[in-house]
């Protein structure tokens, strides 16, 4: 690693050392949790399914009174799912339905393709084995099991899973609370004229949208006049009013870059130069209450640090433990001959036959890249690449997760 650089794991233990999970607690109907994060583990008061039932449409029988493939018993009852049968007499079957609760006394359920109807008898075709087809009571979920584990953000089938043993509302975080501000006099937004030395502001898209993939409630500030006491105005608004604070741009340096003072003279900020590519600076502190972190303002490196950085971070403050994406091992069908002495992320995107293709210009002012690309290699300081290599592949479906 380059003297003077932060190694990327080393930051962003860093990061992670200083977030801190929001503390207030709301209770939401289960029908509106999905994407929320469970803020309690969840424990379920009753047996699933709460009784025996059947898992096929046929009869339930005694295996008592079936010695023989080819023996017939008296249909005494029929039996639907949300209905109960009464205790099955000797000699006797129930014709039953999928989910239907199985009579007391029956020990199988033969499918209806093994059967006869023959007016008010069965023609069982087939012994079946004891419980054949029969879902027992609590094989699912027993009483007094955890079923979902707190720090998780809530998908579709966990609210199921809460509503199947009968659980109304749910206890998540509070949404996270995102400030976004974007300094530069040069941007101006789309539709508005482009005047010479004008850039549209992509980033403004890029990680509010980001943000709201991870469930924050945003509030954007816009864009900031390149003034000290402009940004100060801002920052000092933006820490009242979010638990994190994010910005691109104005952290170096130079004459009109003035996130760095404002920081400083508002709170505290700590500047890291990361060895990574794209992406050196990143800064990180405090406003008041709200935590800091100000991002490059070049629309690939801002776009690639907030996947690796900002992410987690947002994650570990929105109480979830598990923040690492899972990478992929995939093949490599590029060369990349000349690596850097950082670790590098390379927009790559998976092809037809199972190998990974490279972006031609890998350069950090292409945004084309990040849209073309379903995904970054994550490669190691100084470590060539040959085609048929197995890399490590982080897909954009983890980092938005």
């Amino acid at each position: 690693m380059n003297s003077g650089l932060l190694s990327v794991d080393e930051a962003l233990a860093r990061l992670l050392d200083g977030a801190t999970a929001v503390p207030d607690l709301e209770q939401v109907p289960a029908l509106e949790a999905t994407g929320r994060v469970l803020a309690q583990a969840q424990v379920s008061a009753l047996e699933v399914p709460p009784m025996d039932n059947s898992a096929m449409d046929g009869y339930a029988l005694r295996l008592a009174d079936l010695t023989a493939p080819g023996m017939r018993l008296k249909v005494k009852q029929r039996i639907a799912a949300g209905s109960v049968g009464v205790p099955l007499a000797p000699g006797t079957a129930a014709r039953i339905f999928t989910g239907a609760p199985v009579p007391p006394g029956a020990d199988a359920v033969v499918m209806q393709e093994f059967c006869a109807a023959d007016g008010e008898q069965v023609v069982v075709n087939r012994v079946p084995q004891p419980g054949e087809w029969i879902r027992l009571a609590g094989s699912d979920i027993r009483a007094g099991s955890q079923i979902l584990s707190a720090g998780i953000r809530l998908r579709p089938q966990d609210t199921g899973l809460a509503a199947s043993v009968g659980i109304r509302t749910l206890p998540v975080r509070r949404r996270l609370r995102l400030g976004l501000f974007f300094t530069g006099d040069e941007l101006v937004m789309p539709g508005e004229p482009l005047a010479p030395g004008r850039i549209y502001n992509s980033n403004r898209f890029t990680l509010r949208g980001l943000a709201q993939v991870y469930g924050c409630e945003v509030r954007d500030y816009g864009i900031v006049p390149d003034r000290l006491d402009a940004t100060r105005e801002v920052l000092r608004r933006a820490a009242c009013e979010n638990d994190v604070i994010v910005t691109s741009g104005g952290v170096s340096v130079g004459e009109e870059d003035h996130v760095r003072p404002a920081v400083e003279a508002e709170g505290t900020l700590l500047m890291w130069r990361i060895a990574m590519k794209p992406g050196r600076p990143l800064a990180f502190g405090k406003v008041g209450a709200a935590a800091f972190i100000g991002l490059p303002g070049n629309p690939v490196s801002s776009f690639i640090t907030f996947l690796i950085f900002v992410r987690p971070f947002l994650l570990r403050t929105q109480g979830i433990d598990a923040v690492a994406p899972h990478a992929l091992g995939l093949r490599s069908d590029f060369d990349w001959p000349r690596p850097d002495a950082r670790r590098e992320f390379l927009r790559v995107r998976r092809n037809s036959s199972g190998g990974l293709d490279l972006y031609p210009t890998q350069d950090s002012a292409v945004l084309t890249s990040t849209a073309w690309a379903d995904g970054l290699v994550d490669n190691p300081p100084n470590q060539a690449i040959r085609k048929g290599d197995a890399v490590r592949f982080l897909p954009y479906t983890e980092l938005y997760g």
